[in-house]
């Protein structure tokens, strides 16, 4: 169904613009903005995939990728269609790029969404796949219900969203991985449609002005957004705008969508990346989307231990206790913990909203 939308007013040439997103779409009558699934309806705009998804599915928190908080627990993970940006690489084209709204082939309300991740034992729900951004409504609708039943939201995002907006949409977040793209505005206009400034301005808020924690993702591509000046760039903004304690994701690229005459990130790349951001200051730097086990390590930040080890998705070993402090030292480690016992490990679980659950996420 059609649901009301926020965020938009009245242009006194007659169109509607939408205030959601850096785009400022100007909607005439019936006209979608370049998400596509915000419409003009009427004299208002209206959401169109409220209530509908592309799928539902558990993952490993480790998998959004989100290192720091309630490590080893599952995410019940959902999105719907459409995305604010254009992005050339997009991994996830079919769901955000898609125009069919039959696509989206599972209906569930936010207390459904919610009752089924508690039921699959999930400590969290995840907006993921698209960006929540663009359904926000149905994000923040579906983050009270799951806030009611004691669990928390991740919102896996580019960022792109508007001062306005900004702090409602937030309110209802316990976590965020945005995914800073690159460091130059040219790449952003170039391959995805978009500046970079609204990202960094976000990402500043969220960090200074907010209760989220936050951990950055960048992909990089070969040529594109990998030179050594530019991690080292993007590496000292993050230090010294956000701290050396925010977690910085290095995530390897495969040729996908309109990309896909460019080779895959070889590991080398992701490895060296990490070096310049740890020489920069960054006290917590991973690599992804590879089988890096030294760039998977958590270390306290005080006596050098490791207090977590992964392989991929994988915890191999734990050494913090309840509050997330460095059994060695005492060290509180920066992020969200908890009770840790047996991890999730990386499965992934397709669920059915309407079914139950044969067996509990969180063994």
């Amino acid at each position: 169904m059609n649901y009301p939308a926020r965020y938009w007013h009245h242009l006194d040439d007659g169109r509607i613009q939408c205030d959601l997103c850096p785009r400022y779409c100007r909607l005439h009558a019936d006209q979608r903005g370049a998400c596509f699934v915000r419409m003009r309806e009427g004299d208002a705009i209206v959401l169109t995939t409220y209530g509908r998804s592309s799928g539902f599915c558990i993952d490993p928190i480790e998998k959004k990728p989100l290192n720091h908080f309630y490590p080893g627990t599952s995410v019940f993970s959902f999105g719907t269609a459409g995305c604010n940006l254009a992005c050339k690489f997009c991994q996830n084209w079919d769901i955000s790029k898609s125009r069919d709204m039959d696509s989206l082939m599972d209906a569930a309300s936010p207390e459904e969404i919610a009752r089924t991740a508690a039921d699959w034992g999930c400590a969290s729900v995840a907006f993921t796949y698209n960006d929540p951004v663009i359904f926000a409504e149905y994000a923040i609708d579906t983050a009270k219900a799951c806030h009611q039943l004691g669990l928390k939201t991740v919102a896996v995002t580019a960022g792109y969203i508007t001062e306005l907006a900004r702090p409602d949409f937030y309110a209802h977040m316990d976590a965020a991985n945005v995914d800073l793209k690159a460091f130059t505005d040219e790449f952003y206009v170039k391959e995805c449609g978009a500046h970079l400034q609204p990202v960094l301005d976000t990402l500043k808020w969220l960090v200074h002005e907010s209760d989220v924690w936050v951990e950055i993702t960048t992909l990089l591509i070969p040529g594109l957004n990998d030179s050594e000046d530019e991690v080292r760039a993007l590496s000292q903004w993050v230090a010294k705008e956000l701290g050396g304690e925010v977690p910085l994701h290095f995530s390897a690229f495969h040729p996908d969508y309109k990309l896909t005459d460019i080779p895959a990130t070889p590991p080398a790349t992701l490895t060296r990346a990490r070096r310049i951001a740890l020489a920069e200051g960054l006290k917590h730097v991973y690599t992804g989307n590879v089988h890096d086990r030294e760039g998977g390590i958590t270390r306290c930040t005080h006596c050098g231990a490791p207090v977590i080890e992964r392989d991929w998705y994988e915890i191999l070993d734990y050494a913090l206790d309840d509050k997330g402090a460095c059994r060695k030292c005492g060290t509180a480690l920066a992020g969200r913990f908890g009770h840790y016992s047996s991890p999730f490990g990386s499965r992934r679980i397709p669920v059915a909203i309407h079914r139950q659950p044969t067996t509990n996420a969180r063994t």
